[in-house]
């Protein structure tokens, strides 16, 4: 097992409260405003005792280095289509890659990436 886990993310706005919303209608997640911290958390997303996967790797199509966040769905052109109907938009549409999986990116409100991932077997990653 990896030692120093990736343990948390954030994602700076310009409006926390339709981000929080587009999060929440879109992926189902439980977002819940902390008073004392005056921002919304995002409580574990991965079971207890898992990590995150990462890649490090040299740019080819992109123009300046990046950092992107993959939401694993089961029905990526679904989530797809709700992305667009909750203010985000597809920044390249749902594709598969070698393996079956298939990846689709897009913006939420504000105008941040993220990517989402649907596993050809429709398990958890490994």
């Amino acid at each position: 097992m990896q030692k120093n886990l990736v343990v948390f993310w954030e994602l700076a706005t310009h409006d926390m409260e339709k981000t929080t919303a587009f999060f929440m209608a879109v992926f189902d997640w439980k977002i819940e405003f902390n008073e004392r911290l005056g921002f919304y958390i995002i409580p574990e997303t991965t079971p207890a005792n898992e990590s995150i996967e990462g890649a490090i790797f040299s740019l080819k199509r992109a123009k300046m280095p990046f950092l992107t966040i993959y939401i694993q769905v089961d029905d990526i052109f679904a989530k797809a289509g709700l992305i667009e109907e909750q203010g985000g938009s597809i920044v390249e549409a749902p594709f598969e890659i070698p393996g079956g999986s298939k990846i689709c990116l897009f913006n939420e409100p504000s105008g941040v990436t993220f990517a989402m991932v649907e596993p050809k077997s429709k398990q958890p990653l490994e």
